[in-house]
């Protein structure tokens, strides 16, 4: 019999991977992502900001909390036109995916009718939606599958070890409760974390591992390098403390095992790009990533842009990702196959 998609990796064997000679690690990694997805394409995604600032979390990465001195000033919510505008020009760039985030710890319900008008729209444009609006009631997590949402990003950005020394307004479990919410109301999870935060090798272990053995895998696990940005705790620690940045290879290394032990998932690379090189950039495809924001910004911190991202996609023959659908189809070929062969 063949084998399903595992979830019960323990943490040595993700140590054992990480472990591997480099290279050997990223020829495995490509070898999996050959398995399950078209190799030479890669999901471009954009991202908007359509609330921010002002968030009442501590997040040590996050520029947008009350805690940080970061000089971003609290907005209202964008308006429903405003934001269909930019999905609209996030269309005619090639994005296939639109993803918007709201500087919340969690929605108020007086919020909702706008943001179910907004993955209606954009929706309705023929464009994948993701929001990341915070922490989710069932009953706003219904509003949202009603309307047709997609997906739905909430991070566990570390380990469970080190969540505390990130975050203190919400626990681990917060987190996870949220995606089980999401999870019972039908819609796609995406959810990665950050690395390059002066966390250990371990710590990286943790987090893989906290992915990996979900019952059901994230659909999308957005792996981000540290955007150290002034005024926030590990912007500030990383300026004191630069040996703790991750490296290039630690954070190739990262990706390739989320590949292997997530087969099925999009593994995108998301903050953190702007500062990395092509060959690096490269390395992440090969290593099993197919999925990235494109566009100017992220939320607030600076992106490559479109322009600098059609040049690379070039150079390296890769093409864009048309559409997720034929993927999602032969995922499930690809499960039942695993799964049924003799």
């Amino acid at each position: 019999m063949g084998q399903a998609v595992r979830t019960d990796w323990s943490r040595a064997e993700i140590a054992g991977l990480f472990d591997l000679p480099f290279t050997e690690l990223v020829f495995r990694a490509a070898e999996v992502h050959r398995t399950h997805h078209r190799a030479g394409e890669v999901q471009l995604c954009t991202l908007l900001s359509i609330k921010t600032g002002g968030c009442a979390e501590d997040c040590g990465y996050c520029a947008q909390s009350v805690k940080a001195d970061s000089g971003v000033k609290a907005t209202k919510l964008m308006q429903v036109q405003q934001v269909l505008q930019a999905a609209a020009q996030a269309k005619d760039s090639g994005s296939k995916r639109f993803c918007m985030g709201a500087a919340w710890r969690n929605p108020k319900e007086r919020d909702m009718p706008a943001i179910v008008a907004m993955v209606e729209g954009v929706r309705a444009m023929g464009l994948e939606t993701c929001m990341t609006l915070g922490m989710l009631s069932p009953g706003q997590a219904a509003q949202l599958a009603e309307a047709g949402l997609d997906y739905y990003n909430h991070n566990i950005d570390t380990s469970p070890e080190r969540y505390g020394e990130v975050i203190t307004t919400r626990t681990f479990a917060d987190r996870l409760q949220t995606l089980e919410t999401v999870r019972q109301a039908g819609i796609n999870v995406c959810s990665g974390g950050i690395v390059g935060m002066g966390e250990t090798r371990a710590d990286r272990v943790g987090f893989v591992h906290a992915l990996a053995t979900m019952a059901q895998h994230p659909e999308s696990v957005p792996v981000n390098a540290l955007v150290p940005i002034k005024g926030t705790v590990l912007g500030d620690m990383l300026a004191d403390t630069p040996m703790a940045k991750i490296d290039d290879i630690e954070f190739v290394r990262t990706v390739a095992v989320a590949r292997i032990t997530m087969p099925l998932s999009m593994v995108r690379l998301s903050a953190g790009r702007e500062a990395m090189s092509e060959a690096t950039q490269a390395l992440c495809f090969l290593a099993g990533a197919n999925s990235i924001f494109t566009g100017d910004r992220l939320l607030t911190a600076a992106n490559a842009g479109d322009d600098a991202d059609a040049a690379m996609i070039a150079r390296l023959g890769l093409k864009p990702l048309e559409s997720e659908e034929p993927l999602r189809a032969m995922k499930a070929v690809a499960g039942c196959t695993q799964s049924c062969a003799a």
